[in-house]
């Protein structure tokens, strides 16, 4: 274990630092000329739902003619983008500044970023005007580095605070607390808000459903996606978008990469591959799928120094709602694969799943998802959750390349 691994475990470690924090936003800043004053930038927060509400708004504005970058937990850039390699939303200050004047040189007027808790805590975001903020969701996800959930609720909160103008899901128990900290404000929802969507229609390959005077259809399934599309239509409503360009700029965007993509290699059963990690986003994914018929068969596992509370929590989520439940590695970092197994199992077995009967613990991630897959008849539903997007494994011994889509892939066509 290194002697940073180490510190990071102390309580106080993470407040020590944050003047170190602070002045690194001001280097690079400054280095940078400040370039987040030079755009137009929307900031997105929440525990779920950041990237897709990113990319659909993206995909909005540079469909309607204005050139817009985008920087997320899977991608940056404005019209060729580049994935992003590492395991973080919000990059650190200096690359993210760095990545924003390249944005800027590249032409772009506007810019959708994705912000995390984790960088409004560290002052990434130091020196970049917030014109419109977007508030998607709130729940338990980064207690290992918050340690309460009000303060993480706090932290998201100073993006309220700094912007012009916020987009808040009122469906969400947290909107009251930042209406009180946003300048001004609408909300959005399904039960609750000043804009809501109606005549809702779930299906496997998409949503419809009515805004206001605006007829929304995605191409992504799930409940969420409508929130998601909801956000992104506001935000761009909010900016002078006519209906047609916001309707035509959702219905046209295919997919976001590892947030409930199908996999299609011609096998008699649906394999689906989605980054949900934290206990609702497990909730969402089974919450849209509950129309399947056939058996459902689930590979999860957990992070490494990541808030272990949720384990068994997840490990009762995937039992619950899953016929057959494999649980394997994630990024374990520098902690036993085994005892972060442990935790899930814990949590599947007071659900009634029994080990080697309908419970497995696997923890090779690519065998886990064979085993699935060879476990998988006609009718069936795979879900490889956890990774979504990510193109690298963490073990002990640092990176290793491994993406769930293109192994599905790879193991489906062998097949």
């Amino acid at each position: 274990m290194s002697l940073k691994t180490s510190l990071e475990k102390l309580p106080f470690y993470n407040d020590a630092v944050l003047p170190y924090h602070f002045a690194q936003s001001v280097v690079a800043g400054i280095k940078n000329g400040w370039p987040g004053k030079k755009l137009h930038v929307i900031g997105v927060t929440g525990t779920n739902g950041k990237t897709t509400t990113c990319f659909m708004l993206w995909h909005i504005l540079n469909s309607a003619g204005l050139k817009t970058g985008l920087m997320t937990t899977v991608a940056w850039g404005v019209e060729d983008l580049e994935p992003e390699l590492g395991h973080m939303t919000t990059v650190d200050a200096l690359t993210l500044n760095k990545r924003i004047k390249a944005i800027k040189d590249q032409g772009a007027e506007y810019l959708v970023l994705e912000v995390t808790s984790h960088a409004l805590a560290e002052y990434r975001t130091l020196g970049i005007p917030i014109e419109i903020a977007i508030f998607t969701n709130l729940t338990h996800e980064h207690l290992d580095y918050h340690k309460t959930i009000k303060k993480y609720r706090d932290a998201k909160g100073k993006l309220f605070k700094k912007a012009n103008f916020s987009i808040l899901n009122a469906d969400d128990n947290a909107a009251k607390y930042y209406e009180n900290l946003s300048h001004k404000y609408i909300t959005y929802g399904i039960k609750n808000g000043q804009n809501q969507a109606k005549d809702i229609k779930l299906g496997v390959s998409g949503v419809k459903y009515s805004l206001g005077d605006m007829e929304i259809e995605t191409k992504i399934p799930g409940e969420f996606n409508v929130y998601n599309s909801m956000a992104a239509a506001l935000a761009a409503k909010k900016l002078g978008l006519t209906n047609e360009q916001i309707e035509n700029g959702i219905k046209t965007l295919d997919s976001v990469e590892g947030r409930m993509n199908i996999i299609d290699e011609g096998q008699p059963f649906t394999v689906i591959v989605d980054y949900a990690h934290a206990p609702d986003a497990l909730e969402k994914v089974f919450e849209s799928v509950k129309g399947h018929e056939g058996r459902i068969i689930s590979v999860h596992g957990g992070a490494g120094r990541r808030d272990p509370s949720t384990r068994p929590i997840r490990g009762a989520i995937l039992a619950k709602y899953s016929d057959i439940v494999i649980i394997t590695e994630d990024d374990s970092r520098d902690e036993d694969p085994e005892k972060i197994a442990e935790g899930f199992i814990k949590g599947a077995e007071k659900e009634g799943k029994i080990l080697e009967k309908d419970l497995f613990r696997e923890l090779d991630r690519k065998k886990a998802i064979k085993l699935a897959l060879d476990l998988a008849k006609p009718g069936d539903l795979v879900l490889i959750l956890g990774k979504g997007h990510e193109k690298t494994i963490l073990r002990a011994d640092g990176p290793h390349d491994f993406e769930d889509i293109k192994v599905v892939k790879k193991l489906l066509k062998s097949k």
